[in-house]
């Protein structure tokens, strides 16, 4: 999944916190430390949560890599701290939940405790990853590139966000005045009923997120080998969220049902900077290769395992059947999940650019970028008119791209 950056998290859900270590990071990176705590904020948000969003208050501690504010090259250390460090305290579990970890990591640690792989498997895991996408953006946006998550579908409930040519700031702006992460104002009452209905029944929901990335250059991923391929990769990374059990790039889903001549993006004229669609129906990856287009993936995530009104189960030290383990839990959390997507999309891509730029400080790796644009600009842009009688007249210069100094 990532290929020149390294990212690993460690701790349990009621431990003493969740630590993040990320290698391969370049120097010369400001970090904002804010800016992390406001995606670990709006990791915690959304209608529907548990109780303990309003005990935990989640704030990054950045222990290593970081010298008098910046990147040092070195492996980045940062650490989210519980306030619930109650594992020590906690009861054995011998009856697994149904579409948890519990029972599959009992079998796998040959334990009939499942105390151990539930803290381990909770989605409390996904705040260091937060943590490590919020600060894998502060990179990508120097570079031009820009994230965007929110929710399109809450249980049976689907929003029909209107995007158009609104910046991603604005839509920022609209999302945060929502209870879901949605887009959509009209989608809002629906979906908090249903949560209010399914939390009546005892019951969760799932619902589908997608991340949209803006300024992806072309060319990052790569097609010599299966690993390496830019859609693997965001899949894979979408598919190791807790819940999540299908990815969508592009109109995959629908696209599947529609001839060919329906789906593919059409090549238009060039334009200044470089090929142009006549629309985005791949997502911004062809052939395992991002295509400069808006990258465009959708996680589908099941309803949550644990249930008030617990399944059948059976206790694996008792020896009878039994109703399923039951710990506070939410109701749902896809808008938390459209966040923890956002992540890992940003990891994924960060890594990618890497592997495509190189350089060992943020400098090195502008640098390389405007030359990849630039690259790309006079292979693929729209060319210089040549009049009657063979003059040659020249472009008017355009800033970032033909300009040494531009910032591509």
């Amino acid at each position: 999944m990532l290929r020149r950056l390294a990212v690993q998290t460690a701790g349990e859900s009621h431990g003493r916190g969740i630590v993040t270590t990320i290698t391969g990071l370049p120097a010369g990176l400001a970090v904002d430390r804010a800016a992390i705590d406001a995606m670990l904020v709006r990791r915690q948000g959304g209608f529907g949560r548990s109780a303990r969003q309003q005990l935990e208050r989640d704030r990054v501690d950045v222990l290593a890599g970081v010298v008098g504010g910046r990147t040092s090259g070195a492996p980045v250390v940062l650490a989210v701290w519980n306030a619930d460090r109650s594992l020590d305290e906690k009861p054995p579990v011998h009856r697994p939940r149904p579409g948890h970890a519990d029972l599959a990591g009992g079998c796998k640690y040959d334990t009939s405790d499942m105390r151990p792989v539930l803290e381990r498997a909770s989605a409390r895991e996904t705040a260091g990853r937060v943590a490590a996408g919020a600060l894998a953006q502060q990179l990508l946006a120097p570079c031009g590139v820009e994230l965007l998550g929110h929710v399109i579908a809450l249980g049976d409930v689907d929003a029909r966000p209107s995007l158009g040519r609104k910046g991603f700031a604005a839509l920022g702006k609209l999302r945060a005045r929502s209870s879901f992460a949605c887009l959509d104002a009209k989608a809002e009452e629906p979906m908090r009923a249903a949560v209010v209905a399914a939390r009546a029944a005892g019951d969760t929901l799932g619902g589908v997120f997608e991340v949209r990335a803006r300024g992806v250059p072309p060319g990052l991923g790569s097609l010599d080998g299966f690993g390496t391929r830019l859609d693997a990769r965001l899949g894979a990374a979408l598919l190791s969220i807790q819940a999540v059990k299908a990815v969508e790039i592009g109109d995959g889903w629908a696209a599947a049902r529609e001839r060919g001549s329906a789906v593919h993006d059409a090549v238009l004229a060039p334009g200044p900077d470089g090929p142009r669609r006549a629309g985005n129906r791949a997502g911004g990856v062809e052939g395992g290769m991002s295509d400069g287009e808006e990258v465009v993936v959708r996680g589908f995530m099941k309803p949550i395992a644990t249930l008030r009104a617990p399944l059948a189960s059976w206790d694996f030290t008792a020896g009878r059947r039994e109703d399923a383990f039951f710990e506070r839990s939410d109701v749902t959390a896809v808008p938390a999940a459209s966040v923890v997507g956002e992540a890992m999309v940003a990891l994924v891509l960060l890594d990618a650019l890497l592997e495509k730029t190189g350089g060992d400080t943020l400098e090195a790796v502008q640098a390389a970028l405007r030359g990849h644009r630039r690259a790309v600009a006079r292979r693929f842009g729209a060319r210089e008119r040549r009049p009657a009688g063979g003059a040659q007249v020249r472009k008017r210069r355009r800033p970032g791209v033909d300009s040494p100094s531009g910032d591509g």
